[in-house]
């Protein structure tokens, strides 16, 4: 029993790196450039998703905020009660689904569309309604779930933050962000102690 499970631990590795891998393959250029861009340009940002997807999403606004582009999560359900007051034309308003059809964000992105927000749909689901009804779309490839049963979204977390991990990245090497910028934002732990060391 416990042999089986081990397997199953060190097999979640290979799982989420295949998965990795082959987002890589399915990302279009284009449309990561087309969102690099918005974001150097946006003067707020907000990001949405439901379940593990709103998890990553908190991790994407962090990651925007540490390259001083100022972020927040918006939950699914404050956002269609008022939270979307927050959004305002030409600001980006990002969203996860891998299936594309999650209707609380689906419902977000009706409003952020009329209110000239740009819509970012991160998706697996190419001819789902986000992907065709968003500004931009980072395409995500999950080839299993890391569980025996196909069904917890460890994956599809994986390949998720990766792609924010990425965005943040370039996003970095576009906008010249420089290390003491950080530095300068982020003085707690070893990480601003190294910065910051005179």
């Amino acid at each position: 029993m416990m042999e089986n499970a081990l397997n199953q631990a060190f097999d979640a590795f290979k799982i989420e790196a295949e998965s990795i891998l082959e987002t890589a393959k399915v990302l279009d250029r284009g449309e990561m450039q087309k969102a690099v861009e918005a974001l150097a340009k946006a003067e707020r940002i907000a990001s949405s998703g439901c379940g593990h997807s709103g998890i990553a999403c908190r991790h994407f606004a962090h990651l925007m905020c540490c390259a001083e582009r100022p972020a927040h999560f918006i939950s699914p359900a404050e956002a269609v009660h008022g939270g979307l007051g927050y959004m305002k034309k030409g600001d980006v308003m990002l969203l996860v689904s891998r299936g594309g059809k999650t209707d609380e964000l689906l419902t977000i992105l009706d409003v952020c569309k009329q209110k000239g927000a740009i819509v970012i749909g991160v998706t697996e689901n190419m001819e789902s309604p986000l992907a065709t009804q968003a500004d931009i779309v980072l395409a995500m490839k999950v080839t299993k779930e890391c569980d025996k049963y196909n069904c917890q979204g460890t994956t599809s977390f994986a390949v998720t933050n990766a792609i924010f991990d990425a965005l943040q990245a370039a996003l970095i090497e576009y906008t010249g962000y420089q290390k003491m910028d950080f530095a300068l934002i982020h003085p707690g732990g070893a990480v601003g102690k190294r910065l910051n060391a005179k």
